[in-house]
């Protein structure tokens, strides 16, 4: 390692990692039965094979709250050691309060500073820079960072160029103050709002507000330009970890395992191919989740160390890209004991952490029609596929001007 930080500088180690993933999984097969794709062509377009779905009563804040505890169990500190709780999300329980406070309660912290992060997919990420900038500026000793989405109940299952991308997942790590070498070293972050159309949802805020008119014409769900989204992330994946890198003062070569978003394995091929990297130290398990946004690093970060790709000493970068043209890489020199993991997880169950709901107040069924009727069917269902185009998915809906 050539640990470019000046002496006596605080540095953010990662001492916790946790993941939860719903029960529940949506296969390729599952989703020939509403709308027009095949596995295959899943598969070999996007790499994906399955996702997972929330359950009716889990939102953001329980997969969420779920993952911090594992995280803070693997790191042998109790919830009220925590001095500050960053989550990334685009898929908030409500837009107010934040759903970082939801969490707070939700783990038992009485004394942390809770925000949420929004950067899309890039949210974990920057959650991570700004928990390490917390760290060195002496203003926090522990700081959680999350990521976690429940996409499933934001997309439009009539539109094969989205649904068959997006899960449901949490993943979380702790940050801790030390004087020792190593932790996160380099970090580069970009924005591009040029592309701030190329993925986002068009209703629900200040400038279209809910209405009748933007339900009816599915303005609430995730809307995005495939081919511009995959030019876009190529190139900045691997730039920006490339400056991360640069900024460790390592090298390419000297990076033991790159955690990259778990968005396309034909983008991850890419990334690879410009970082003159094989394929093997790409970590990939987006065939299991598909694309869980925000929680796709810590989702697989947390997942990586616990199947032994991770050791002592070893250099790990994480980088993503999102919405808004948003991107992040994080270099890490890893200091834990990898074997902790396994019994942090073990050590939370899901049905054990509660959100507090609203008093006098319940919503509606969230889980989409379409995906409620195929939860609900037994069997198969031969869906014809004579029309599948053998090139990109069909351009998602053009925005409403």
């Amino acid at each position: 390692m050539n640990d470019t930080t000046p002496a006596g500088t605080r540095r953010a180690h990662v001492t916790g990692w946790g993941r939860y993933a719903p029960s529940r999984v949506l296969t390729n097969a599952d989703l020939e039965k509403i709308v027009d794709t095949s596995d295959e062509w899943i598969r070999t377009r996007t790499g994906i094979r399955e996702r997972r779905v929330a359950a009716a009563h889990e939102t953001t804040a329980s997969m969420a709250a779920v993952a911090a505890l594992r995280a803070i169990r693997t790191a042998g500190i109790e919830p009220d050691d925590i001095d500050l709780i960053l989550l990334g999300t685009l898929t908030p329980d409500y837009w107010m309060p934040s759903t970082a406070a939801l969490v707070k309660e939700a783990i038992g912290n009485t004394r942390a500073t809770a925000f949420d992060v929004m950067a899309a997919c890039s949210g974990f990420v920057y959650g991570f820079a700004t928990a390490q900038a917390y760290i060195q500026a002496g203003l926090a000793k522990h700081v959680l960072v999350i990521g976690a989405e429940l996409l499933t109940r934001f997309l439009d299952y009539t539109d094969r160029s989205t649904c068959i991308l997006f899960g449901d997942g949490a993943g979380a790590v702790v940050l801790s103050a030390s004087d020792e070498p190593g932790g996160a070293l380099g970090i580069e972050m970009t924005t591009e709002p040029q592309g701030a159309y190329m993925i986002w949802l068009p209703a629900g805020g200040s400038k279209a507000p809910p209405s009748a008119g933007t339900i009816a014409r599915g303005e609430h769900y995730v809307r995005m330009e495939g081919n511009q989204t995959y030019r876009f992330a190529t190139k900045t994946m691997a730039t920006t970890a490339l400056e991360s890198i640069r900024r460790s003062g390592l090298e390419p070569a000297d990076i033991d395992l790159f955690i990259p978003h778990q968005a396309n394995i034909r983008i991850i091929e890419a990334v690879a191919k410009g970082l003159g990297l094989p394929m093997e130290k790409m970590f990939v398990n987006l065939d299991k989740y598909g694309n869980t946004s925000a929680a796709s690093v810590p989702i697989a970060l947390a997942e990586a160390v616990n199947e032994g790709r991770v050791k002592v000493g070893d250099n790990v970068v994480i980088v993503a890209f999102g919405a808004g043209f948003t991107s992040g890489a994080v270099t890490i020199n890893w200091t834990a004991d990898p074997a902790r993991g396994r019994a942090g997880d073990a050590a939370v169950r899901p049905e054990d952490v509660e959100v507090r709901a609203p008093i006098d107040w319940d919503s509606v069924d969230p889980i989409p029609d379409a995906l409620a009727d195929l939860m609900q069917r037994p069997g198969t269902v031969d869906v014809p596929l004579d029309d599948v185009a053998p090139g990109e998915p069909e351009r998602a809906h053009q925005p409403v001007g």
